[in-house]
């Protein structure tokens, strides 16, 4: 399809993002910028439902995104698949299928739209490329991690192509170190991510890159500022492929400021209360839920901690909020009434406005990229605990690449269907507790939290001010749409 001016003198960009609430609002608030800067762009998003989105809340964000889209943001959402069977317990395969049977409704519903300029997938989703070649438009990826995460996925998918390296061999040698293009350090295996270390998840890595590395380009949730060294190395090792950083793309207005969560924020002391919480799809058993407690009793520190519970074993649905009586029976004993004047146990968290009160301190954070952007453009120093997915590059990341964190954990993981590799003592979290808190002895804690607040006002000037470096760089791929 040719790009040139329909009715409107609008050219159509196809989003296709892929199911979790992080890649559908991080691409949604990138659409929005797309649109809000130039005039002729509008923006037709679709919407892949997974079985269990009833049970989550994209199915309310995405009902709020229609009811108020601009005219030049449309929400396609397309049907809603089955429950796979009950003894289906492979994540992988199930993700795998999932979008591949999307494909033909993605396909049908982009032939009823005209001046197709470009498609934006989602990094999950590069199997959605194949319509953008058959409609004879470029398709980039956008890429909802950092670029150092995507230089990794490149480059291990490079070293099973040309030197045939199985990364997979590396689970049980932990201690290894790579040499990886946009990291300034060696990176262990043990923190790489449970996709490249894991069988099951295989083919599915290997077909997931194999796709990046079709794109016409990449569009990735960074900035210069944050990821300068891997930004900067990213032409010297995957030079034939252009690469926009456009971020940090953020959803900040989060709409009730009245509930009771923010409520008793508004009664804690400047700087005072430590934010717990690990994500959309975040949980913790028993016993590591006791650790915590038994943690944040020994720090004397205020908190706000956001624990849900596990989703049973072999199943697939997110994780739910315990009811107040099952607290009673998963904390240690007489803890809830012991900290009843400086804690709350919460369930699901309004994370960003939690971030952006005064009172928050310090984030004991899994590590998600958009929480770890969030965490960033409010000033507020990340303690690491990741859990799945890339998090645990991203602890080391913000570790021992840009000193922007201290770590509780770099290497704990939860395997689906497997549950945790390890127990962290109470004794470990309270330390990281006190470091983020800048309490620590050592002084490390006092030097992250300066470097977390200068980079917050670099954070918020680079995608909204002219001569910021992303506001810079979306728009060079802004022209490169118009005049394709």
């Amino acid at each position: 399809m040719s790009t040139t001016e329909n009715e409107k003198g609008e050219v159509v960009v196809v989003f296709v993002p892929s199911p979790g609430m992080g890649h559908l609002v991080a691409t949604t608030e990138f659409a929005k910028h797309l649109i809000n800067r130039h005039p002729l762009l509008s923006v037709t998003l679709f919407h892949i439902q997974t079985p269990f989105d009833s049970a989550i809340p994209s199915s309310s964000y995405t009902h709020f995104l229609s009811s108020s889209s601009s005219e030049r943001l449309h929400l396609i959402t397309l049907p809603q698949p089955p429950p796979p069977p009950p003894d289906h317990n492979k994540a992988a395969s199930f993700m795998a299928s999932l979008l591949e049977s999307q494909k033909s409704n993605v396909r049908d519903a982009v032939s009823n739209l005209n001046n197709i300029g470009a498609f934006v997938v989602d990094m999950f989703c590069t199997t959605m490329i194949e319509v953008a070649r058959e409609l004879g438009v470029p398709a980039f990826v956008f890429f909802t991690s950092g670029v150092a995460f995507l230089s990794l996925v490149l480059h291990l998918h490079t070293l099973r192509e040309r030197d045939n390296f199985d990364a997979t061999e590396l689970k049980d040698a932990p201690e290894t170190e790579l040499i990886i293009p946009g990291f300034a350090n060696p990176v262990p295996a043990g923190v790489l991510p449970s996709t490249v270390l894991n069988k099951e998840w295989d083919s599915f890595f290997l077909s997931v890159v194999k796709g990046l590395k079709t794109a016409d380009g990449f569009l990735v949730n960074s900035f210069e500022e944050l990821e300068s060294h891997a930004i900067h190395s990213f032409p010297h090792a995957h030079h034939h492929i252009p690469m926009y950083p456009v971020g940090p793309i953020l959803k900040l207005t989060t709409g009730d400021n009245d509930n009771d969560v923010i409520t008793w924020l508004d009664h804690q002391p400047p700087s005072s209360v430590i934010f717990l919480c690990f994500g959309s799809m975040g949980s913790m058993d028993q016993e590591q839920a006791r650790e915590i407690a038994l943690a944040l009793e020994a720090s004397g520190a205020r908190f706000l901690w956001s624990l849900r519970k596990p989703t049973p074993k072999g199943t697939m649905a997110p994780p739910t909020d315990y009811d107040p009586e099952e607290l009673v029976e998963v904390l240690p004993e007489g803890f809830l009434d012991r900290t009843a004047g400086i804690g709350r146990v919460i369930g699901w968290a309004p994370q960003a406005q939690v971030l952006a009160h005064r009172a928050t301190a310090g984030f004991v954070s899994h590590c998600g990229w958009n929480s770890t952007l969030e965490s960033i453009h409010f000033g507020v120093p990340m303690a690491t605990w990741p859990l799945y997915a890339e998090q645990q590059i991203n602890a080391f990341e913000l570790v021992r690449e840009l000193d922007m964190a201290v770590e509780i954990a770099l290497d704990y993981r939860v395997e689906y269907g497997a549950g945790r590799n390890t127990l962290l003592s109470a004794e470990k979290i309270e330390r990281g507790i006190r470091e983020v808190l800048g309490k620590d002895e050592g002084g490390r804690g006092e030097m992250v939290r300066k470097r977390v607040k200068e980079m917050s006002e670099k954070s918020r000037k680079t995608l909204a001010e002219e001569g910021g470096s992303s506001y810079s760089h979306l728009g060079r791929f802004i022209d490169h749409i118009i005049n394709h």
